[in-house]
């Protein structure tokens, strides 16, 4: 009898944050900044209830292992999300508290790129597939890495 097929499998975790923000570019002055990010732009800054969700990748490597039946390990996997999303950004002012957006506008974009590369260094190799943040229920980003636009 052939042995069965791989059976491969993308698995989905989410998690709910709670930060602060002020849009604003150094690069630009203080009239420009509040043209372009109008009410975001406010000195005192304003607050989401994000949630970031990511979806491993569809690979080789994700086959379902016959002895666990998993694709990798949901605690594993909990505590990675843990020290790359909740530990930096959970209950923070991105702007003042994180490094990261010291010199980086903390839009929703940039906060997907930097959970990105926070469960790139943790996640085993060809795991990650994209990121995805919700800002809101209507605003929400997704990143895949370093993607390029063909011409």
């Amino acid at each position: 009898m052939a042995p069965p097929a791989a059976r491969l499998a993308r698995l989905s975790r989410s998690v709910t944050f709670s930060a602060c923000h002020r849009l604003h570019s150094k690069s630009l002055s203080d009239e420009e900044n509040l043209k372009l990010f109008g009410k975001c732009n406010n000195p005192n800054g304003h607050g989401h209830n994000y949630k970031a969700r990511l979806l491993t990748c569809l690979l080789f490597s994700l086959q379902i292992d016959p002895v666990s039946g998993m694709v990798i390990n949901l605690t594993d996997l909990k505590k990675y999300m843990q020290e790359a999303i909740m530990e930096p950004l959970d209950h923070k002012n991105l702007d003042k508290d994180v490094p990261y957006f010291a010199e980086v506008v903390s839009t929703t974009e940039n906060v997907a790129v930097f959970i990105w590369e926070n469960l790139k260094k943790l996640l085993p190799m060809g795991i990650l597939y994209k990121v995805k943040v919700y800002e809101t229920d209507q605003n929400i980003v997704v990143y895949k890495g370093e993607e390029t636009i063909s011409e």
